[in-house]
């Protein structure tokens, strides 16, 4: 993970006032594939993680302090937030898994 990534992240947990559960952070090529990543992935270049949620105010809290903290790139799934601040992507974006 990307020393900035990892910042961010420890913010975010800051914000929520609650512990993050990493369910995935960094991926190596051959792991991305297999977990059915997209190939230019955040997560195989360090800028991303996916934190286990579970609810919706839990969902709510966390995208909340992803945004305080600085991540601009966010993907909403039922059990899990992806959050990443990629440089090389488009950021402020929203998407749902």
């Amino acid at each position: 993970m990307r020393p900035e990534c990892i910042r961010r992240l420890d913010h975010a947990r800051q914000e929520a006032n609650m512990p993050f559960v990493v369910t995935s952070g960094f991926r190596c090529l051959k792991y991305n594939a297999e977990v059915g990543g997209v190939s230019s992935s955040a997560h195989t270049r360090g800028f991303a993680a996916d934190i286990r949620c579970n609810g919706s105010r839990t969902r709510a809290r966390i995208i909340q302090a992803a945004i305080e903290a600085g991540f601009n790139r966010i993907g909403i799934a039922k059990d899990f937030i992806h959050m990443d601040a990629d440089p090389d992507k488009a950021p402020n974006v929203f998407w749902v898994y």
